[in-house]
């Protein structure tokens, strides 16, 4: 299991995603292209766009992969928001963090993870990340890394249209007398 970031950071991000309101919303086709077109870049099965919360771990945007959210204790991306850009693991079943993880023991058989953290301006906290996982082993080239780095931006610009799409909703219902 990963050892959740410090208490004060970890609070302040799960402030921002619920200021957010993007946690438990449907999917979205902007979000979906993005995942989609990660899959086929890199030739991965599985593409996703995961978020935290204090006990799961919730896709906005998945490809390849039927669940909608897993426990956060058996996560690779609860790993990788705590470092400052891209996580990756060539092979899950060598790596102690995760050689006993019940993703790679069992289905979906994770062996290639690579996780680029989502973080959201001003202050640069990590919500969650862009991954793409393999059930082969494989390497990723720092060229590659830069490459993920770079889509992941595009998710962070588009989380910020949607809050601020959110927040528009928000003001004004609270301007027509309702309450949200």
């Amino acid at each position: 299991m990963a050892q959740y970031i410090d208490d004060e950071r970890e609070a302040a991000r799960l402030h921002c995603l619920r200021r957010m309101r993007i946690l438990d919303t449907a999917a979205e086709k902007s979000f979906d292209s993005i995942t989609e077109s990660v899959s086929r870049h890199f030739n991965v099965p599985i593409a996703l766009i995961s978020l935290f919360d204090e006990k799961r771990q919730w896709f906005k945007s998945r490809v390849g992969l039927d669940v909608c959210e897993t426990e956060r204790e058996h996560s690779f991306c609860a790993h990788a928001i705590e470092l400052p850009d891209v996580m990756v693991v060539e092979d899950a079943r060598l790596d102690p963090r995760f050689a006993d993880n019940p993703l790679v023991t069992g289905a979906p058989h994770i062996r290639f993870y690579a996780g680029a953290v989502i973080k959201v301006p001003p202050y640069d906290i990590p919500i969650g990340t862009l991954c793409i996982i393999d059930n082969k082993p494989r390497a990723m080239s720092h060229k590659e890394q830069l490459e993920l780095l770079r889509m992941c931006r595009l998710v962070t610009r588009q989380f910020d249209i949607v809050t601020r799409q959110n927040m528009d909703t928000v003001s004004e219902g609270r301007a027509m007398g309702g309450s949200a």
